[in-house]
């Protein structure tokens, strides 16, 4: 979850579903948060302007990222 937030951000509970292919707790999100590792974003352009979500600070300091341009390269697989 903490991946796909890192990669798409912002991203809402909508992308994130369309992610995973399922909903996503807002338990999960919720314990992200208390840990400081995601915030809230700018409002999505998704009808009802949902909450986005994005990483913080102590998301860079926990993986020991200068920016998020240090996060590695996604290697998607072909089919």
């Amino acid at each position: 979850m903490l991946c796909a937030i890192a990669y798409h951000q912002p991203i809402d509970r909508a992308g994130l579903a369309d992610i995973f292919g399922k909903e996503v707790s807002r338990d999960l999100l919720a314990r992200l948060r208390y840990k400081d590792l995601i915030a809230s974003g700018p409002r999505s352009p998704r009808p009802g302007a949902p909450h986005t979500f994005v990483t913080t600070e102590t998301f860079l300091v926990t993986f020991d990222l200068q920016s998020l341009r240090d996060l590695p390269e996604l290697e998607i697989p072909t089919k």
